[in-house]
């Protein structure tokens, strides 16, 4: 619940939430969350990573967080985009990021996509990857 974390809501700038979960962005920059702690309610395993936030997408179940270096930060339901492991090395210099219900979609620099996520709701590019044009 908030009130487990009311006294680290200072200085709030935007928050954002999940169908279970919300994310407070302060003023620094930090992040606070709260909710139910599987689907984006916890951050603590990617905490040290959240600084610098410039903005925070959301899925049903998961957060994607884009960092000042244009680097990504995921956490929430795995399957819903929580974790981007797969695709981490590729999330650089991300520009913007889009979602579905269960599914990222970032753009680079480049102007390439890259997408993780559930496939069923768009987390798998493989076989359309070539088709996709430069944005």
């Amino acid at each position: 619940a908030s009130f487990r974390v009311q006294d680290q809501l200072k200085n709030v700038q935007h928050v954002y939430a999940t169908a279970h979960a919300f994310a407070a962005i302060s003023a620094d920059g930090t992040v606070v969350t709260w909710g139910d702690p599987s689907r984006g309610g916890d951050s603590t395993a990617v905490r040290e990573q959240l600084r610098n936030i410039q903005e925070i997408h959301t899925t049903a179940f998961a957060f994607a967080a884009i960092l000042a270096n244009g680097s990504v930060v995921t956490w929430g339901s795995a399957i819903c985009g929580g974790d981007s492991t797969a695709v981490q090395a590729q999330l650089r210099n991300v520009q913007q990021i889009h979602a579905t219900k269960g599914a990222f979609a970032a753009i680079l620099g480049d102007g390439t996509v890259v997408t993780w996520g559930n496939p069923n709701c768009g987390g798998d590019s493989s076989t359309v990857q070539a088709q996709i044009p430069y944005i």
